[in-house]
Parts: structure tokens; sequence; C-alpha cells
């Protein structure tokens, strides 16, 4: 299946309720799978939610670039291999990294919920924006360009005959690659929105 029709995948919203929970791939911790297109072990993309509660290695994903974002707790040390040191810290810091890299993390104070935005490099390029959503918002879809939309908090609805229903927080949304449109995102809070194109 190519890209373009993968990022096709069906726009919806996935309330946060329906969210997977499973182990990680190394069983040191919990993840909640938002979504990954396609949805099967060969993804291109993958959408999570990790719950550190205690320090630990983290799964290898060779391949796979990584962009992970602070959601709860007092922060997260990660501690790469290589030496490098960076530390993610409230309200929202992030940091983006290979998948294959060696890293362990580290709880500053307490356990962590971390947003947790995984894809192929060779396939696909992927842009995470961190913005407040006051009024109206716009995205546009094409037929090389999905949007996945993240409410960190707030509330949210679609404007007009998107037929989508309303995001609470911790929602995410999925806009699908295809004929260009306008989604017209309303409300009031915080979201990520996560730009998606064929490589």
């Amino acid at each position: 299946m190519s890209t373009d029709a993968i990022l096709g995948a069906a726009t919806r919203v996935i309330p946060s309720v329906e969210y997977r929970r499973e182990r990680w791939r190394n069983g040191l911790g919990w993840t909640r799978e938002i979504l990954r297109v396609p949805d099967t072990d060969a993804w291109q993309v993958r959408l999570s939610i990790a719950e550190i509660e205690q320090d630990a290695a983290f799964s290898s994903f060779p391949g796979v670039e990584r962009e992970l974002v602070l959601l709860r707790g007092e922060g997260l040390r990660l501690r790469f291999a290589d030496g490098a040191v960076h530390t993610l810290l409230p309200p929202h810091d992030r940091l983006r990294f290979a998948g294959e890299a060696q890293v362990g993390g580290e709880l500053v104070d307490g356990l962590t919920h971390d947003f947790n935005l995984m894809w192929r490099r060779d396939l696909v390029d992927a842009e995470l924006l961190h913005r407040p959503l006051v009024g109206s918002m716009f995205f546009f879809t094409e037929p090389t360009t999905a949007w996945a939309i993240h409410l960190l908090a707030g509330q949210a609805e679609f404007e007009g005959d998107a037929g989508l229903p309303p995001l609470e927080a911790g929602d995410t949304a999925w806009l699908a690659a295809g004929a260009r449109t306008r989604f017209a995102l309303r409300g009031g809070g915080e979201l990520l929105a996560i730009r998606l194109s064929p490589r």
C-alpha cells in the first residue's frame, strides 16, 4: 500500500477512552496507543501516550523518528548512550530523536505521561506544532497532507458539515489526506497539531 493511500485512512475523532493500553515492546512500561496507520504491525505513523512509572530504558525502533512531548508530571530526563542528556520539563517540553538511539528515561519527581509521535523516516515526513486554540484554527488536507490533532486542554468542535464529534481534552482527530479540504476547528484550549506527508 502506498504512503498516499495510508495517509488517506478514514477521517475520524478518536476519544481518549478508546485508546488501547498495552505493554511497551521491552515490557518496562505502559503505552496508550491512540492511532497507527495502517493499523498493522507494519505501521508508518503511530501516536501514543507513554505512562512512565519508573526509570526505564526505552524500546528500540530502528528506521523510525520519534518526538516526545511531556504531558503530565514534573519532568523526564532522557539519557542517551552517546552521553547526551535532555530533560523534558513542564508544561510541555519536547524532543525529537532517532528511534534506534539507546536512551533511558529517568523520572525527575514521580510518574509522567508523555505524548509519543513516531514515523518511518524513509516513507513519511512529520512536523509537530504546539499551539494555543483561541477561536478558530484552520487545517487544510490535500492529496499529500494529512493532520493529526491532539487536544491537550479545553474543548473544541469542527465547524460546518465535517461530520465529526466535538473534542474533549485528551481526544485526537485524524484528518485524512485526499481532496483539498478545509477543516475549521473552533474552541478554547491548547493542542498538538501534526502535519504528515509522504517523503
